[in-house]
């Protein structure tokens, strides 16, 4: 008989944005070092490797900050307190003069 699985572990809290960065930053250090060296027209490849990480990199950088203000835009509302709808709009109460 099969032990009963035990619960997944939370998530572990990273700083997404500075490994992107980090990376995109090593990436782009190659390309300077290929560039000053100027590789043969046959070695060539390695120069579009690196712009290809660049890219990769603008796009990870792009696609957190993307995540991280959805993820706040669906927090602002649990924060502003209970008196608020789900869908945002104000609770109707009687109207005061």
């Amino acid at each position: 008989m099969s032990q009963p699985r035990r619960p997944d572990p939370e998530p572990l809290k990273t700083n997404d944005m500075a490994t992107v960065l980090v990376g995109t930053g090593i990436w782009a250090l190659a390309l300077i070092v290929l560039l000053v060296f100027q590789p043969d027209l046959e070695q060539s490849w390695w120069v579009w490797t690196c712009v290809a990480g660049i890219v990769g990199g603008a796009f990870g950088v792009w696609f957190i900050r993307r995540k991280d203000r959805r993820a706040a835009a669906r927090a602002a509302p649990v924060r502003a307190g209970d008196d608020e709808r789900p869908g945002g709009d104000p609770p109707q109460g009687p109207a005061t003069v």
